[in-house]
């Protein structure tokens, strides 16, 4: 993100202005440092006369023109905005600079391929980077429509926002040939969807339903990309969308571009949506990775019409068009696509991240109040994507899915080409449900926290229930108790396995609500509430449910009853309701049972977290032992080749610590051992590496010869951060010293910090906690926004779990009053060192 725009200034701005259009050319054929940017705006302003600013983050700029008036950059031009006054009623600007590649992946960010030294670009403009590209008005709500020359290398693919009309021609020069690529102007557009990628990409075209279709990716992927399934999640995706929203695609043409060193999943440019390249698979991986993709493509799609045509007029909408998308891409895969099961997931991941977000103190409304930029930048959060969509599905639930999509339709219909804000969406769906949606806004939108519920009831002598009813709980900071359209489910235990036998729909408000449909029924062994997952709430089960849970988890049938009572347990030993040697029992003894891979390898995960942060001391070896234990037991008895093999092979090196479990992990490496159906590839090399480095059973010597293995982009990065977990005080001296630099690339950053912070290597950390808090005010005000946020998450000292972390994290903050963004990734870091201590706790008194 570049500079920091407030809410009142974009308002200020919009208030005034009008944007028709931008004319930018650019010229990629000089340096590696920098390239020519020319810009054209024009604008209207409705007040003559008065002054406003265009944003601009560049090294250098040659020269100003505004309506025929030169004006001199040295003094309208401070290095990120440049000052404009007297306008007219109707206004040209022209704009001459040499703006900046990247390598943080903001703005146009530039990567050498290790594999061919070929260069590739690729934009990254949300939330305010466009600026780092052109001159522009850097604002969701200023829309202009957007046309691109480019003189790039011969040997150059070019893509924007719409369709070239000249693509690549010829051009002659003495340094070289060159080409020339022209875009036609789009449709008005944010400039945050506004795009360019460029370099000698590989690309497989189709077409579909009159939509011309490119997959893109580097040459020296090109082997691996398998643009059939892409292309096949991307035809269904429009299909179902098509029919849903009632509008057919605005534009045009539709290319996905998977790009190296992107820092997040993907990004819905228009017509250019690009996709972190992970996602083009060099080593097998299980289904799970192929949902997730598929579920990426069409969130990505689904802003087309969300977030796109229609787009929120400021960034306190944010959660509107992240949650919408995430809502209607699973909504996709479960109805268009062979992952009907994608609830489970969501259920799984989205709404884990959800709840672990909302229980934290920086947690907030899901209409968040966005005063500037900085703040935007840290809202990406679990309350922004996994809850708003949660609340979406209840909002459906509530309203009906054929009103919600009603008025959604009618929505698009409205303000195509516009920006809106909440309320016109809510204004939408009150019409065509006849619902009155304020009161539903208040307590879901508008307020904080998560509820918990749990059941109460009594049981007569026949073992029915003679009473029975639902509790809601809510935190004491954030009081509100909402209104739930949630369900209960009862389940018994049978040769069949645990399955349900009834279930009871039902609106609960304020703090007890009667279930009387229920009295009179048996008793089960397991009460589910909120089965189906149709409402956003933390669950508690009572004592025998707990027990059969604990015991036959993977007895229970159905995926999503299953992940549901796996989370429930999971939030109880985040509370420390449970302790946390209980919880990794629990996905020991239950997880054979789990046949869906993707919340086997989300337990596994949850399971390696809990030995690490929330164990006491004294059994945390014991704990690791146990889970290693029986995924290696799991691992060589697991159908040979299949899914679940190679989810158990990766939990089994992150669980392995004791010596005959480092041992196997030596031999799977080296070829001495071998199981039957589990290929060794590159990726799953790298994941046994990374753990026989970090255990001290592996060093450089074994890192450089894996790197020459696989001299690839991915390789250096994974090399990047097996260098920074060798266990000694001179590997994490040299890792400090390239973190602080700041000079690295964004993927090798972010890969030398996890290594250089792995969590069993607490006491060659602890020199470190010091100058972290010390580098934290340089690294927030010279870094940019990208590269500062992530030192400030991934370095934290988290991993150690004392009171003195917790009070050195307040006596930073009160002496240095950092900015609210910064101050709040510190609170969030420091909360999660207090929840650990208080599991720890809880673990210790189970152990007693």
């Amino acid at each position: 993100m570049a500079g920091n725009l407030t809410r009142e200034e974009a308002r200020e701005r919009a208030r005034i202005l009008s944007v028709a259009s931008y004319t930018v050319e650019l010229d990629l054929t000089g340096g590696d440092q920098t390239f020519e940017s020319r810009t054209v705006v024009r604008f209207d302003c409705a007040e003559p006369g008065a002054e406003t600013f265009i944003d601009l983050t560049a090294p250098s700029v040659s020269s100003v023109e505004l309506n025929g008036t030169a004006l001199d950059p040295a003094e309208v031009f401070d290095g990120g905005r440049i000052r404009l006054r007297g306008l007219q009623a109707s206004n040209e600007l022209r704009v001459i600079a040499e703006a900046a590649y990247m390598r943080t992946g903001e703005g146009l960010h530039r990567f050498v391929d290790p594999v061919d030294g070929r260069t590739y670009l690729y934009t990254q403009f949300e939330t305010a980077d466009a600026q780092r590209m052109y001159a522009c008005f850097d604002q969701p709500d200023l829309k202009a429509s957007f046309e691109l020359t480019v003189l790039a290398p011969a040997d150059f693919e070019v893509v924007s926002n719409s369709a070239p009309d000249i693509a690549g021609a010829a051009v002659e020069d003495p340094a070289g040939p060159k080409s020339r690529w022209h875009f036609p102007a789009t449709e008005p557009v944010s400039t945050y969807i506004t795009a360019l990628i460029a370099g000698p990409y590989h690309v497989v075209r189709d077409e579909h339903d009159g939509i011309p279709l490119g997959v893109y990716c580097r040459a020296s992927l090109a082997e691996y990309l398998d643009a059939d399934a892409i292309l096949e999640v991307t035809k269904q995706g429009f299909d179902f969308y098509h029919g849903l929203f009632g509008l057919r695609y605005p534009f045009g043409k539709y290319d996905q571009l998977f790009v190296p060193e992107f820092n997040a999943g993907a990004m819905e440019n228009a017509g250019a949506v690009t996709f972190l390249e992970d996602y083009v698979f060099r080593s097998r991986v299980t289904d799970a990775r192929y949902e997730r993709r598929a579920e990426t493509i069409l969130h990505e799609m689904a802003h087309m019409w969300f977030g796109d045509l229609v787009t929120m007029r400021w960034w306190d909408d944010l959660w509107l068009n992240e949650s919408f998308a995430t809502f209607a891409s699973v909504y996709c895969q479960v109805n268009a696509t062979k992952w009907t099961e994608a609830w489970t997931t969501f259920a799984n991941v989205e709404k884990a991240w959800a709840l672990r977000q909302d229980q934290l103190p920086s947690t907030h409304p899901i209409a968040a109040d966005m005063a500037d930029m900085q703040a935007v930048e840290v809202n990406f959060d679990g309350i922004t994507y996994a809850k708003g969509a949660s609340v979406l599905k209840q909002l459906v639930a509530y309203v009906g899915e054929d009103a919600f999509f009603a008025g959604l339709r009618a929505y698009f219909a409205e303000h195509a080409w516009g920006n809106t804000e909440l309320q016109d969406l809510l204004r939408h769906l009150e019409q065509a449900s006849g619902r009155d949606l304020a009161s539903w806004s208040r307590e879901w939108l508008e307020t904080a926290g998560v509820n918990t519920m749990r059941a109460e009831f009594e049981v007569g002598p026949d073992g029915a229930f003679t009473s029975f009813a639902l509790r809601q709980e809510a935190a004491a900071e954030y009081p509100t108790l909402r209104s739930h359209r949630l369900a209960i489910g009862l389940y018994d235990r049978t040769d069949r396995g645990v399955v349900r036998r009834e279930r009871v729909e039902l609106d609960v408000s304020g703090e007890r609500t009667e279930v009387p449909d229920l009295v009179g029924t048996t008793r089960p062994d397991l009460i589910l509430v909120n089965d189906d997952d149709l409402t956003f709430t933390k669950v508690r089960l009572d004592e025998r449910s707990l027990r059969t849970v604990v015991e036959h988890a993977g007895e229970i049938t159905e995926s999503l009853p299953r992940a549901l009572c796996f989370s429930a347990a999971w939030d109880m030993t985040r509370d420390a309701e449970m302790a946390a040697r209980d919880y990794v029992r629990l996905v020991v003894s239950g997880i054979s049972g789990v046949g869906d891979v993707m919340v086997v390898q989300s337990l596994l995960r949850q399971a390696v977290a809990a030995l690490h942060q929330y164990t006491d001391l004294s059994w945390r070896e014991s704990g690791f032992d146990l889970l290693a234990g029986r995924l290696r037991d799991l691992l060589t008895s697991a159908e040979p080749g299949s899914d679940l093999q190679l989810a158990y092979a990766n939990g089994f090196a992150d669980a392995a610590v004791a010596g005959e479990h480092l041992s196997l992990l030596q031999g799977l490496l080296d070829g001495a051992i071998t199981v039957e159906g589990l290929t060794v590839d590159t990726d799953l090399r790298w994941t046994l590496l990374r753990r026989l480095v970090a255990a001290g059973r592996a060093g450089e010597k074994e890192i450089a010869a894996e790197l020459d293995l696989d001299p690839t982009a991915t390789g250096e990065r994974q090399a990047a951060g097996c260098r920074a977990a060798i266990p000694t005080p001179e590997a994490k001296a040299q890792a400090w010293d390239r973190i602080r630099s700041g000079e690295m690339a964004n993927a090798e950053f972010r890969a030398t910090l996890s290594g250089f912070t792995e969590p069993a290597q607490r006491e060659l950390y602890r020199p470190y906690v010091e100058r972290y808090f010390d580098l934290l005010e340089h690294a927030w005000q010279k870094w940019t926004g990208e590269f500062a946020q992530t030192f400030a998450e991934m370095a934290y000292p988290g991993h150690l779990v004392e009171e003195e972390v917790v009070r050195r994290t307040e006596e930073y903050i009160e002496k240095h009053q950092p900015a609210p963004a910064l101050r709040r990734l510190l609170v969030e870091g420091q909360a999660g060192v207090r929840r650990a201590l208080s599991a720890q706790a809880c673990d210790a008194r189970s152990g007693e």
